[in-house]
């Protein structure tokens, strides 16, 4: 059963966007992606923000860049988590316009944000969300966390050895 939606608001953030569900893939998370403007398909994402947790979606990674309304939008019509990740696009300033779209929401509409082109934070999130209530998952992200911490001590270990 797919449980997280990952979004878009064009073709172009795919690159970004890849990377959640890249991770999601390796926690052995189902997901689907699809591409959903808030601006050039507004009913097409009324309908799959308000219709997401009927299909059994627990969360929704929604990527967005520019104006970034995906996220937002996306949050005030569904009951349900919703990661907001900031692309950088061709039209962008430098990223922040994407950035504070969708991190600047208002009380009651939230939308947990990650850095910019971190779709793959968005997936560890996700994963996080999910695995609350699914011990086996834990225990994967425990593992992934521990694989992290691993690579920072042997990369400290040649460098010392360097010295």
């Amino acid at each position: 059963m797919i449980e997280v939606g990952i979004i878009m608001g064009s073709a172009s953030d795919l690159p970004v966007m890849q990377d959640a569900a890249d991770i999601l893939k390796e926690f052995g998370i189902a997901y689907e992606m699809n591409i959903v403007s808030a601006h050039r398909t507004p009913e097409l994402m009324f309908d799959y923000a308000k219709n997401a947790h009927l299909r059994g979606i627990k969360v929704i990674i929604a990527g967005a860049g520019g104006a970034a309304h995906l996220p937002g939008m996306t949050a005030s019509l569904t009951p349900l988590p919703v990661i907001g990740v900031p692309v950088k696009s061709s039209n962008s300033i430098d990223g922040w316009d994407s950035i504070l779209s969708i991190l600047q929401m208002p009380n009651g509409i939230p939308v947990a944000t990650v850095a910019l082109n971190a779709s793959k934070n968005a997936g560890i999130l996700a994963a996080k969300m999910i695995g609350a209530s699914r011990p086996e998952l834990l225990s994967k992200l425990s593992e992934y966390m521990d694989e992290l911490k691993s690579k920072v001590l042997e990369s400290a270990e040649k460098l010392k050895a360097n010295q």
